[in-house]
């Protein structure tokens, strides 16, 4: 709940942003970075608390394996569509990193939470 909360807060100020430079806000596939990178960061958490108290020192590398495949998914999806024109604008960056960055912000909060919160 709080990571579509914080996610919609950041897509709402991004494309205010936009339209207040007068960019089209709605270019640069924005709107399918965000559903993505909402359903891999919710994916993720949701596999981290599912698996977490059953083998809770494999954690840390479901989660590098979360953004691996976050990079994957960049390069396979978006990176192609960015480099059409040979080269990568300011507004095609923030359209994958914003909501990639708050995302991931979110889940080393919560496993920061989870591991602090583990009985040895």
């Amino acid at each position: 709940m709080v990571l579509l909360l914080v996610i919609s807060v950041f897509f709402i100020a991004h494309l205010y942003i936009l339209q207040n430079k007068e960019i089209p806000i709605f270019s640069d596939r924005i709107v399918l970075s965000y559903l993505l990178n909402f359903a891999m960061a919710a994916a993720i958490l949701i596999f981290i608390q599912s698996r977490f108290n059953k083998k809770s020192s494999q954690t840390g590398f479901i989660f590098l394996a979360g953004s691996g495949l976050k990079f994957l998914v960049f390069f396979m999806v978006f990176y192609p569509f960015y480099q059409q024109d040979g080269t990568m604008s300011s507004t095609e960056f923030a359209a994958f990193f914003v909501p990639y960055a708050c995302c991931l912000i979110l889940e080393v909060a919560f496993l920061s939470k989870q591991l602090n919160n583990q009985d040895y």
